[in-house]
C-alpha cells in the first residue's frame, strides 16, 4: 500500500526540506539538482497493527535463533561423531557435521533476516541530505551527531518495541556459546608433546618394509632406508600422529666423506640416521643423490647434505633436519640412543 491510498489526515505531517526542491541551472550553476523524490510511507508507519506485525514477525526470527543455537549445543551434545546417516540429496554424511551447520546457519541467518527486516518496516526510511563540512568537527557539528543519534535511537523504536529488543538481546546472547562449545572441544594443552617422539635409547630401528629390526649389513652405501620405532604399528590408532614424528631415513656415506665431526660421532660406521620430515612444511623426503650425499623435499625443492649435518643448501627450509644418534646393541641390531635433541618438522615457533 503505497502513501496514494491512504487518507490525507492518516499521513504523517510533511517536512519542508529545500533540498527536495528542483533549481534550475544557470551560468553560476550549470548543473540542475532535481533534489530527493517524494517520499512515500509504508504502510507500517500508518498502521499500528502492520507494525505490530511486523514486530511479531523479527521477534519471531530473533526467537527461532534462540532455539536454533540451543539446538546446535544439543546436537554438539547428543549426536556420536562417528554416525553417518543419509541425506538427500547429499548422500551419507557425518549426522554431526549436518546438524551442526544446519543449526548455527539458521542461529545466523535468523538473526540477519530479523534486522534486516526490523530495519526496513520499522526504523525509518526517510532519505535525508547534508551539506559537505569541514573535516574538522565544530562544536555545533558535534552537538548535532549527538542529536540526530538520539534521534536515530528513537526512531529505532529499541525502547518501544520491547519484543524485539528482549529476543534480540536473547539471540545474540546465546548465540557466542556455540563458539564456546566447539572451543573446548580443541583437546587439552598440548604440553611438551611437539618436542618429544617414540624414540629413546635402547629402542631397535623397524624397516618400514619389511617391518624387521635392522643391521648394519642391511644399509648399503648409497641407498636411502626409510624407519620406524620399535612397537609402532600401523594398525595403532595413533600411527599417523606418531609416524608423523618419528618417520626415519637412514643412509650410508663413507666415513671420509662426512664433513660434520658430529654427524659422524652420532652415526655407527657412515650409517647416519635423520628426520624424514622436512622443516619447511613437514613433507616427507624421499629424493636422494648419493654422488652429492643430497637429500631433496619433493614438496617445495629443500636441498639438505646428509654429509654435512643435513644442513639446509638450497630451498625455503629454515633449519637443518635433525639427527638421531644411533648405535648397536648386544645382538648387533641398529637402536636408538636418546630421541631427537630438537624438535621435528616445520619450524616449530623458532624450536621453542
Amino acid at each position: 500500500m503505497s502513501s496514494q491510498d491512504i487518507p490525507e489526515e492518516n499521513l504523517p505531517a510533511a517536512q519542508d526540506d529545500a533540498y527536495g526542491a528542483v533549481r534550475v541551472a544557470d551560468e553560476k550553476n550549470p548543473f540542475a539538482d532535481p533534489g530527493l523524490p517524494p517520499h512515500e510511507h509504508r504502510r507500517q508507519d500508518i498502521d499500528e497493527r502492520a507494525a505490530k506485525r511486523s514486530e511479531r514477525t523479527v521477534a519471531l526470527l530473533f526467537t527461532v535463533s534462540m532455539l536454533a543455537t540451543i539446538g546446535f549445543i544439543a546436537a554438539f551434545v547428543a549426536i556420536p561423531v562417528d554416525e553417518i546417516v543419509y541425506i538427500f540429496p547429499f548422500g551419507h554424511v557425518s549426522a554431526l557435521n549436518f546438524a551442526l551447520g544446519v543449526t548455527l546457519g539458521l542461529s545466523l541467518f535468523t538473526i540477519g533476516a530479523g534486522a534486516v527486516h526490523w530495519a526496513r518496516t520499522l526504523m525509518s526510511d526517510e532519505e535525508l541530505t547534508d551539506e559537505r563540512h569541514a573535516i574538522e568537527a565544530g562544536s555545533e557539528v558535534r552537538a548535532k551527531v549527538m542529536d540526530d543519534f538520539r534521534q536515530g535511537a528513537k526512531e529505532s523504536q529499541l525502547g518501544r518495541r520491547k519484543l524485539i529488543r528482549n529476543t534480540m538481546f536473547g539471540a545474540l546472547a546465546l548465540v557466542p556459546l556455540s563458539g564456546v562449545v566447539v572451543l573446548r572441544e580443541l583437546g587439552p594443552a598440548p604440553g611438551d608433546k611437539l618436542r618429544h617422539t617414540l624414540w629413546s635409547k635402547g629402542k631397535l630401528i623397524i624397516n618400514m618394509n619389511t617391518g624387521e629390526p635392522m643391521r648394519p649389513s642391511d644399509i648399503v652405501t648409497g641407498s636411502l632406508t626409510f624407519a620406524k620405532p620399535e612397537g609402532l604399528e600401523e594398525h595403532d590408532h595413533d600411527f599417523q600422529n606418531e609416524i608423523a614424528k618419528a618417520a626415519l631415513m637412514l643412509v650410508r656415506i663413507q666415513p671420509e666423506d662426512i664433513k660434520d665431526k658430529r654427524t659422524l660421532e652420532w652415526g655407527h660406521e657412515g650409517i647416519l640416521a635423520y628426520s624424514k620430515i622436512c622443516t619447511h612444511v613437514g613433507c616427507p623426503i624421499s629424493l636422494y643423490e648419493q654422488q652429492t650425499h643430497h637429500v631433496l623435499c619433493p614438496c617445495h625443492q629443500s636441498t639438505f647434505d646428509l654429509s654435512d649435518g643435513a644442513k639446509v643448501i638450497f630451498g625455503p627450509a629454515g633449519h637443518a633436519l635433525p639427527q638421531l644418534r644411533i648405535g648397536v646393541n648386544d645382538e648387533g641390531y641398529l637402536e636408538a640412543l636418546s630421541d631427537f635433541e630438537e624438535p621435528v618438522g616445520p619450524a616449530f615457533w623458532e624450536r621453542g
